[in-house]
């Protein structure tokens, strides 16, 4: 069965005319349910999850500052969010959220967080509306339980992994893979294990076929156990904060290959949707919406 983490928490209030889809989060489980995609039973609720488990990925220092709110005004602007209890406490939600999922990707090949894909935190702050990074969080959270001994996270949201790759960077039980747009947030890129950084306007055929070489020479030559896959929909071509070419179904294209690569070599995979941020939201859901369709296409 497909497991979907979500929580009403996710829906977070924001000031009038912010440019984060903050509606996704409620739209994207009510489309889901609406066509039969998914039913009631797919989706659990996170809940608060121990600090340990946040600290594999975090610094102490960093996670007393948020819980406390006391970071200071620079960092707090970097985050993009005005910062508060609420904000906080559903950022360790979507944490535990994936973490939960890693544990159903396990059983069931396959699992998902409507929200997460929170790959801009650094172990030691965040920015650009990520506070914790919640794939590191659960890779990390396997690595200790020793339920997998080697993950790769194939990041194909439009802008670079750069916390993801920074929390990594010594960590030979992680391989990150990074493909981006070159012209785009972060400007001062970190290194990934891989990173791909694309033109403007790349367009599906482009996209696809370098995508199609390297993921599968990846999954050969790591070998890994366990996948984080971050499917961001911000690399269509309307995408406000992206610089990419991607047609809906170009992007669709991208989901199926990496999920029936998953499948095919019997590789568990977690999936965090990351970011959307096109003007119309019918897009950013239906983007969204064909992750979860082919999930259920491809594994049940």
């Amino acid at each position: 069965m497909l497991k979907i983490a979500y929580h009403p928490i996710y829906k977070h209030p924001l000031p009038e005319g912010h440019r984060f889809p903050m509606i996704k989060y409620e739209l994207l489980p009510e489309q889901l349910m609406y066509e039969g995609t998914c039913g009631n039973t797919n989706f659990f609720k996170p809940t608060i999850p121990d600090d340990t488990h946040i600290l594999r990925a975090h610094t102490k220092v960093y996670l007393d500052s948020l819980k406390s709110l006391s970071l200071d005004a620079r960092a707090a602007r970097k985050v993009g969010f005005p910062l508060s209890d609420a904000l906080v406490k559903r950022e360790v939600i979507i944490a535990d959220g994936t973490i939960k999922a890693s544990e159903f990707a396990l059983k069931y090949g396959i699992a998902m967080n409507i929200s997460g894909g929170t790959h801009h935190a650094y172990s030691n702050r965040g920015e650009a509306f990520c506070l914790l990074n919640d794939q590191a969080i659960g890779a990390r959270y396997l690595l200790h339980e020793k339920r997998v001994s080697k993950v790769l996270i194939v990041d194909l949201d439009v802008h670079q992994g750069n916390g993801t790759a920074e929390i990594f960077q010594d960590d030979k039980n992680v391989f990150t893979f990074s493909m981006h747009g070159k012209g785009n947030y972060p400007f001062k890129k970190e290194q990934s294990d891989l990173d791909i950084a694309l033109e403007n306007g790349t367009d599906d055929d482009t996209y696809l076929s370098i995508l199609k070489e390297t993921l599968p020479r990846l999954i050969k030559e790591e070998q890994p156990d366990f996948i984080y896959y971050l499917c961001g929909v911000d690399v269509v071509a309307s995408d406000k904060l992206g610089k990419l070419g991607m047609t809906l179904e170009g992007c669709k294209e991208r989901d199926r290959f990496v999920l029936q690569s998953c499948k095919n070599n019997k590789i568990p995979v977690m999936c965090s949707m990351g970011g959307g941020y096109s003007t119309d939201i019918k897009i950013i859901i239906e983007a969204h919406a064909n992750t979860f369709r082919l999930a259920q296409e491809i594994f049940f």
